[in-house]
């Protein structure tokens, strides 16, 4: 079973994510929104589709990571995500909460091996790309 496809989001923490983002379009140029970027690439067995790797400064008071002692959270795209909790689960890693289904995707938080969270997410694509507002090529 293919368990990880690409990385599909870098999350991190900063005390202004509004001035981080600017920072990042002026030095950078990321084209930002008020959650981040995306950046848009093809798939490598099949180039007639897309993907997507988000980027997103978050408040230093945000509970998303979990404890507030980490800094960043890394978002992994998968291919079967109900597949590979189960097999997580055998494994004896620690799943966070429960799958949840959005239009653009599947997700659920595990634990790695030192207690960072880490977002899984079976993407839809199609339905990603619709609600984009800023996208970095």
């Amino acid at each position: 079973m293919k368990k990880t496809t690409a990385v599909g989001g870098i999350f991190f923490r900063c005390k202004n994510p509004g001035l981080q983002r600017e920072w990042y379009e002026k030095h950078l140029g990321l084209v930002t929104d008020t959650y981040g970027t995306s950046f848009e690439w093809r798939h490598s067995d099949d180039s007639t589709k897309k993907g997507f790797t988000a980027w997103s400064p978050f408040a230093d008071d945000t509970a998303y990571f979990g404890e507030t002692s980490r800094q960043y959270m890394i978002n992994y795209r998968v291919e079967n995500l109900e597949l590979l909790v189960a097999a997580l689960i055998n494994e004896g890693v620690t799943i966070v909460d429960e799958i949840e289904n959005y239009e653009y995707g599947k997700f659920v938080h595990i634990l790695d091996g030192e207690g960072n969270r880490v977002e899984l997410w079976e993407p839809n694509d199609t339905e990603y790309e619709k609600m984009l507002t800023a996208v970095t090529k």
